[in-house]
């Protein structure tokens, strides 16, 4: 099969699922993956944490890390980017894309607000992501992240339902003409 140049952008909430979903599906295609927070983490080692703006601060620096990433990584093939992406950022992921010629697909990661509070609560992560507002941020229910403005399918992932976990792997490789058994390594 000619593998497309395609970017997976996995988006939506915190407690959401997209990191698992990114990990999961980088493994099975055997393609690259970029996190944001495997960029914010050890930013906070090495600059300190901060407070909440410190945070968004790194934040945004670590989007911008990660899209340049998927840039470079689209010129010789596919990969993903996983992150709670914002309006913000469809401009660069757009020159990105341009430039490459490549293609994007987004899955919206979501889960019934019980669940992801649950998840949210569960995880142990550095205090610079100052979860404690985050969390007051997202509320008592959060929603479902918004696609970003950019051309190319759409896939709604529940990752609270074991029968999505099966089919989402074979429809992204549907979509980058990979076979998940004969991907490359």
């Amino acid at each position: 099969m000619v593998e497309k140049s395609g970017l997976v952008i996995i988006l939506g909430t915190p407690g959401s699922g997209k990191t698992t979903l990114a990990l999961r599906l980088a493994a099975e295609l055997r393609i690259p993956c970029f996190c944001k927070d495997d960029v914010k983490e050890p930013l906070f080692e090495t600059l300190g944490a901060g407070d909440r703006d410190w945070s968004r601060k790194l934040s945004r620096a670590s989007f911008a890390a990660i899209i340049r990433l998927a840039a470079t990584q689209l010129a010789s093939g596919p990969c993903i980017i996983e992150g709670n992406f914002r309006a913000e950022h469809v401009s660069p992921l757009r020159e990105a894309l341009e430039r490459h010629a490549a293609h994007a697909l987004q899955i919206r990661c979501r889960a019934e607000p019980r669940e992801i509070l649950r998840r949210f609560g569960a995880r142990g992560r550095p205090a610079g992501h100052h979860d404690a507002a985050l969390l007051a941020e997202l509320g008592p229910e959060p929603q479902p992240a918004p696609y970003l403005d950019l051309p190319g399918p759409r896939l709604d992932y529940a990752s609270d339902q074991p029968a999505a976990r099966q089919q989402i792997g074979p429809r992204v490789g549907d979509w980058l003409n990979l076979d998940i058994r004969t991907a490359p390594r």
